[in-house]
């Protein structure tokens, strides 16, 4: 009976805490970054009332401390679609496409994420799935014994699978194989200090490309960081190293403004990890490997087509004007001029709103309650100038292609880019997914519709579509 059944929002709840328990158990700075993100949230706050007003009427305070996003990367189509079932008993489906391939990282991919508005609030965990583009291996002969490698491996553990499948033909998991999925879960994204390749087979795959390597050479897709969101990274940023963290030069993503916008992302710089490589005579040769950091974010408000364009046109300009450095050469200036090209970026909420910028969530206020007025109001600005509607940034869930590239690369440790030109492979990759990616901007949309059409229906002005400015009558 479905009333049996936990709920896909519990059991992504009990796995997210799970697996930041044991990230914090293998990465001790993870823990040390908690607490710095923990400290500048909470002195935020407290220096910003407005702000913890408008987090308070968006339900946002109460994840805030929950929030986390992962990062994983997979070799095979067969994995690709093994995941996407193990994400959708969690309640977690693939939201946008990204190809890091532009970028000079050869893989492309997607976010698992909740995506309702529920489910959001109760736990807004994100995994950023990466799929390895092995047609991007040039030497035909490495290309082919990667795939070798991978095809041989099962990342999954048979019990895990079971209960998928029993989820998705029973309709869900009691409380008790919630908690022993979540267990055996786990064990996709736990760290494994030896490789499944020799070393001559590594530094080969390590050639064609660091992320080649960390994919290829081991048992599973390890979790390669866990991020906590923070309302100032700027401050998280600045106090890093007085915390024992090396920081990356510079953050990715917009500039620092007044009304965030998007996403905002730095890390501290990728442990060297002693690993155990097997040889042909059955011994095992030491080596290290560099993979997994510990990353921060402060996310802002979710722009529509047109301002992701101009968001897009401003930072391509600015990139094209000083191309920053993998190891921070050029951070400096680049930041200056990033500021200085999104001057032109409205930075006020009402401007956002009115050019339909950003994405906006509609409710009534107090004022609305004790009037009658409201429903004599002939437009939706009207209402909101009148006081009886206000708006409330919805937060971007979502993640940024440059930006994600950008912290692969500050990870690898050097400046080296690889160039594969225009290869995007959208339809290659969601027939390896096993379906299409959702579409962000559809959801976002459909989430300020529906608060629109609530809050007017609360003020007596009911509307099932709507446009700026339409009378409401």
């Amino acid at each position: 009976m479905a009333g049996r059944h936990a709920q896909p929002d519990d059991i992504r709840d009990l796995f997210s805490c799970a697996m930041s328990e044991m990230y914090r158990a293998e990465v001790p700075q993870y823990g040390t970054l908690l607490e710095l993100v923990a400290d500048i949230n909470a002195q935020t706050l407290r220096a910003d009332p407005r702000l913890r007003a408008r987090l308070e009427q968006g339900g946002e305070i109460e994840r805030l401390d929950v929030e986390r996003h992962g990062a994983i990367r997979l070799g095979t189509p067969r994995e690709l679609s093994d995941i996407r079932r193990v994400f959708a008993v969690m309640g977690m489906y693939p939201v946008g496409y990204y190809d890091l391939s532009l970028a000079g990282v050869p893989v492309h991919s997607t976010a698992f994420r909740p995506i309702t508005e529920q489910a959001l609030s109760r736990n807004p965990f994100r995994v950023f799935t990466s799929l390895l583009r092995l047609d991007l291996i040039e030497e035909p002969a490495l290309r082919a014994e990667a795939e070798a490698i991978l095809a041989a491996r099962q990342i999954f553990t048979p019990r895990v699978l079971e209960l998928v499948t029993f989820s998705e033909t029973e309709g869900g998991l009691t409380r008790l194989e919630a908690e022993e999925f979540v267990c055996e879960a786990l064990e996709t994204f736990r760290w494994h200090g030896d490789a499944t390749v020799d070393l001559a087979t590594y530094r080969r795959l390590h050639c064609a490309h660091r992320l080649v390597a960390d994919i290829v050479s081991f048992k599973g897709p390890h979790i390669n960081h866990l991020t906590p969101r923070t309302l100032d990274i700027d401050a998280v940023q600045a106090a890093m190293p007085a915390c024992g963290i090396a920081a990356k030069a510079m953050i990715e993503g917009p500039p620092r403004r007044n009304c965030p916008i998007l996403l905002r992302q730095t890390s501290f710089k990728a442990l060297e990890e002693s690993i155990g490589f097997r040889q042909p005579a059955g011994e095992t040769a030491s080596g290290t490997h560099t993979a997994r950091f510990g990353e921060i974010e402060q996310r802002g408000v979710a722009l529509t087509a047109r301002g992701r364009k101009l968001y897009d046109g401003l930072l391509a300009s600015a990139r094209r004007a000083i191309q920053p450095g993998a190891v921070g050469s050029g951070s400096i200036t680049y930041e200056s001029e990033l500021s200085e090209r999104f001057r032109s970026f409205p930075d006020d909420w009402a401007e956002l709103r009115s050019r339909g910028l950003a994405f906006f969530r509609y409710s009534t206020t107090a004022a609305s309650l004790t009037s009658r007025r409201a429903g004599a109001s002939t437009s939706i600005d009207e209402l909101i100038a009148q006081g009886f509607l206000r708006f409330d940034p919805i937060v971007y869930e979502d993640f940024l292609p440059v930006s994600a590239a950008g912290i692969f690369q500050s990870n690898l440790g050097a400046d080296e880019r690889k160039s594969y030109g225009e290869r995007s492979n959208r339809d290659q990759f969601e027939a390896a997914l096993g379906e299409p990616v959702r579409d962000e901007f559809e959801l976002y949309a459909r989430a300020e519709r529906i608060s629109l059409e609530q809050a007017l229906e609360r003020l007596g002005c009911p509307q099932t579509e709507f446009t700026q400015g339409e009378e409401c009558a």
